[in-house]
């Protein structure tokens, strides 16, 4: 007789038993299920993405409109206050409000530029070098403990010409205006430790009638003993004074001990009580989204004018 020979794998037909067959359509059923379960898992994160991304972005335009409206508030108060000297030439503000469905922090601050040094001021319109303002710099410089070549390499930028007053500071120069103070970080030489030094005390902005002029009721300690022939006690007497009454015109430092010769000279030709120009940074701020407008507003007359504006 012959003997039949099979495949251990093979049933009496030659096809696989049932038991194998059945373990084969399992194996494909679970992978079918988890490349199913796959997509869904993906489908269901993209749709989360797309709904968590437009309801930030939602916020976001939200968020915007309330900065906006923080920004006009301000531009209201400063043309209706700003040549009142007895209010202060710099405040900052900060309070939750509801805005639409959103519990909002509001945040704003005002600041008088015409309190600064302005940069610009340290080159002439024909190009020449303003002996009088580089040497104001220069003393800032010195009080906040920054290299006086600084004073150099700021105005090898702005001035026309290729000459250097350092080895390396016309390197990339702009020659002309800053049209910003951010600007100072181009600059060779000046790195962001020195620009974040430098940043509270300088400006680039100025009224036609009061720029580069200080003003002596916002001007901080360091501005102050920039002004020619003011030491720190002289500028500590003019911030007590201005603190119980405000200088309602310049010639009014002359009341402070130590100025009483000052005012007969070129000093008063360094100074102001006006307040022509505001830097004003508006922030809104909900559930960890935010939106800032940092902007400068100039006074015209009884309306205030955006010269810069930027939203982050």
């Amino acid at each position: 007789m012959k003997r039949l020979f099979t495949s251990r794998n093979a049933g009496l037909d030659g096809r696989a038993p049932a038991r194998n067959r059945d373990g084969m359509a399992l194996v494909l059923t679970l992978m079918i299920v988890a490349i199913i379960t796959a997509m869904v898992v993906e489908f269901a994160y993209g749709v989360y993405t797309n709904t968590t991304s437009l309801s930030n972005w939602q916020t976001s335009q939200q968020l915007s409109l309330a900065a906006r409206s923080a920004m006009k508030l301000a531009a209201r108060v400063i043309a209706e206050k700003a040549l009142d000297t007895n209010t202060p030439g710099a405040f900052a503000i900060s309070q939750k409000v509801p805005f639409g469905d959103l519990d909002t922090t509001l945040s704003l601050s005002i600041e008088d530029e015409n309190a600064k040094f302005n940069l610009n001021t340290l080159i002439y319109q024909n190009g020449g070098l303003n002996n009088d303002r580089y040497a104001q710099f220069v003393r800032l410089l010195q009080y906040l403990k920054l290299p006086t070549a600084i004073a150099d390499r700021v105005a090898d930028w702005i001035d026309p010409d290729s000459e250097p007053r350092l080895a390396d500071s016309e390197k990339g120069a702009k020659n002309a205006y800053l049209d910003s103070v951010d600007e100072l970080l181009l600059i060779p030489g000046i790195d962001r430790k020195t620009y974040e030094q430098l940043l509270p005390y300088v400006t680039i902005y100025g009224s036609a009638v009061s720029a580069g002029l200080i003003n002596i009721n916002d001007a901080s300690l360091p501005v102050l003993m920039s002004l020619p022939g003011v030491d720190e006690q002289m500028a500590r007497r003019v911030i007590e004074y201005r603190n119980i009454k405000p200088f309602a015109q310049k010639g009014e430092i002359g009341n402070v001990a130590g100025f009483e010769s000052l005012v007969m000279g070129p000093f008063v030709g360094y100074i102001t009580t006006d307040r022509s120009v505001f830097s004003v940074t508006a922030t809104a701020e909900s559930g960890g989204i935010r939106r800032t407008i940092d902007s400068v507003l100039q006074v015209s007359g009884l309306s205030a004018v955006v010269i810069y504006w930027k939203e982050t």
